[in-house]
């Protein structure tokens, strides 16, 4: 089993045209197994984190709620 490995470097590189072919994956939802769907999620999340410019269009697909603690 291949645990999921996400360097800064590569969300560095990461262009507005990969993360919008990553957004599409995860909205037709059409992997081989829940582990292909998971490791997109996850990379979308790492990139919404460091490059949340990039993301704005697909927070929707991270389930992000704002919440107060208090």
């Amino acid at each position: 089993m291949n645990t999921l490995s996400i360097s800064k470097n590569q969300i560095a590189t990461m262009t507005a045209q990969d993360v919008e072919t990553l957004a599409t994956r995860l909205e037709q939802d059409n992997y081989g197994n829940a582990f292909e769907g998971l490791n997109d999620w996850h990379l979308l999340r790492a990139v919404a984190f460091q490059r949340p410019e990039l993301v704005e269009s697909y927070v929707h697909l991270l389930d992000l709620e704002a919440y107060d603690e208090a």
